[in-house]
Order: structure tokens, then sequence, then C-alpha cells
């Protein structure tokens, strides 16, 4: 990490290209899912702001690989979320090879659920991070 006048910047991620079939449908699921912001159509592009410093941008394609993103979640958010995948009649599953099972997990002492987007991508909230030893 780069140091300024003795403290450790941090780097964080600015934005990603996230692959659709339509760009601000895609942008727009994510903000009815999670609560983003929708920002505008700039470009071949469709801005999703997910936090203060990271925003996804939406691109339509044709063909693309389907990626996952997984996303850190409050226990409140998590329920929220959780509580919209179900209105929408989004399948969801405990884990990422059986995602239609219908069920949350409790990893590491939180909960977890994976889910599919609109274009395939597999989508994964938690509330705890997973321990990596």
């Amino acid at each position: 990490m780069e140091k300024t006048e003795g403290v450790q910047m941090e780097i964080t991620l600015n934005h990603t290209i996230i692959n659709a079939k339509d760009n601000v449908a895609s942008a727009k699921f994510y903000e009815r899912i999670f609560g983003f912001t929708f920002i505008k159509e700039w470009g071949h592009f469709a801005v999703l702001k997910v936090n203060s410093t990271l925003t996804f941008d939406f691109l339509t394609k044709e063909k693309f690989s389907k990626q996952h993103y997984a996303f850190k979640v409050t226990e409140a958010q998590f329920d929220a979320i959780f509580e919209r995948i179900r209105q929408e009649n989004i399948p969801y599953g405990s884990d990422p090879y059986d995602r239609e099972n219908g069920t949350i997990n409790h990893h590491y002492g939180g909960r977890g659920v994976y889910f599919p987007d609109p274009n395939g991508h597999i989508l994964e909230i938690i509330t705890a991070d997973y321990i990596l030893d």
C-alpha cells in the first residue's frame, strides 16, 4: 500500500464492467434487489453506484461468460435483500452448485445464499467473511 504522510492508503476498486443482455434492465435489477443506485446511461454503459467507491458499469453484449459476484451484507441488509429475492420468485440456494434448493447456509456463524441475475451471473450475499485457513 502507498503511504501518504505516514498513513497507508488502501487501494479500492473503482469500477468494473459487467456484461449483460440488456445493460439498463440489468442495472435496474441490481438497484431493485440490492438497493444500489442507478446513476445513468453513459455511452455504452448503464452505471450503477454500489457504494462510495465502486460502480458497476453494465455493458450490453450478445455473448459473454457468466461470473460470480459476492456481497458482504449486514444481517438487516440480508433480510431485506432476501425478502426481495423471494418477492420476485428468484430461485435461490445454499450452495454454488445447488442454487435452487430453496435454503440458505450458515457458514462461519453467518448466513449466505446464492441466486442468479437475469444474465445468469451467480450472485451471493453473506453476513460473515469466509475463513481462509
